[in-house]
């Protein structure tokens, strides 16, 4: 199901690609969000990225680097290579320099959960609207490994938990919002993985639309539809109250990243993450005491929306 997209995309096309994981780690709020990117602007050439992100709550505020090179490559038996890094189904090894900043990562992941396409047919895919597409490879995977964040620490990843993301499209949607989460407490197994966004038809913003799934107990639940959802979201947190479930996830105080994410038309949006978010998730189940969930540490926030006015300090990598 999956595999890169952009060594298709015509020239005169513009078009954007995302590879990512993240992990957490079980016993304390510290996690790695780590990105390929390629981003191409019509009747231009494209450009790979390399992101790295750790948050540490116990540290300080979160380390970030981003380094963009020349045009990736597909990379055998794999999904994306930037430069020497490359991204796979059996993990990401790779490394970033920039700004006096540097990060290198050896990460091994596994999982047995089927993938997830969070849009709810297959021809949206293939369409071209809706102009961003998402889904989840390894909605949840192990890894092992370790990070290397410049001089400052050295960090072992032994059994944390976490997924592998791919999202790609022409254009980002107007505002967005991804919630993930694993390692919910009393609940071996269980995850959450959910996307909302708002589209702009000409003068037009869409109501919020979500799809996603909650999985329990071996048995995965859809989330979202066409019935609109209820949202009240800022960078301090969020409330989704969905058909059948509410989710509530709220990042840790001065833990949330802003980078810079450019449209392929020229526009830009800054994407806000959490990868350490409290997340709380209430499923109703007829005939049944609705089902709750929670983690401490083991979500992901981000919201993503305008340039201004949202007050978390952007990072200094430009988008693009």
């Amino acid at each position: 199901m999956t595999e890169a997209r952009f060594p298709r995309v015509a020239p005169d096309r513009g078009h954007y690609e995302s590879f990512y994981v993240r992990a957490v780690d079980p016993a304390r709020p510290r996690s790695a969000w780590i990105r390929y990117t390629t981003h191409q602007r019509p009747g231009r050439p494209p450009t790979g990225s390399l992101w790295c992100t750790y948050f540490d709550a116990e540290a300080g505020e979160p380390y970030a680097v981003k380094q963009t090179l020349a045009a990736p490559a597909e990379a055998p038996g794999g999904w994306i290579a930037i430069g020497e890094s490359t991204f796979g189904p059996s993990g990401a090894r790779g490394r970033a320099m920039a700004l006096d900043r540097s990060a290198e990562w050896a990460l091994e992941m596994r999982g047995a959960a089927e993938p997830l396409r969070h849009l709810p047919y297959a021809w949206m895919y293939r369409a071209r609207l809706p102009r961003t597409k998402l889904e989840s490879p390894l909605p949840d995977a192990v890894f092992t490994g370790s990070l290397e964040l410049g001089d400052r620490d050295r960090v072992e990843v032994a059994g944390w938990p976490g997924m592998a993301g791919h999202n790609w499209g022409a254009e980002h949607a107007a505002t967005w919002i991804w919630l993930h989460g694993n390692g919910f407490a009393g609940v071996p197994g269980a995850w959450l993985d959910l996307s909302l966004g708002r589209v702009r038809a000409g003068p037009v913003l869409t109501p919020w639309i979500a799809n996603g799934a909650l999985t329990v107990e071996g048995k995965r639940f859809r989330l979202g539809g066409p019935r609109r959802a209820r949202v009240r979201a800022t960078p301090a947190g969020c409330r989704i109250e969905l058909p059948g479930a509410v989710v509530e996830a709220l990042p840790p105080p001065g833990q949330t990243v802003a980078w810079p994410y450019a449209d392929p038309g020229g526009a830009e949006h800054h994407s806000l993450n959490c990868s350490i978010a409290e997340l709380h998730v209430r499923l109703e189940r007829p005939g049944r005491p609705p089902l709750e969930l929670a983690t401490a540490h083991g979500g992901v926030y981000e919201l993503g929306t305008t340039p201004s006015g949202h007050g978390i300090p952007v990072q200094p990598f430009r988008d693009g």
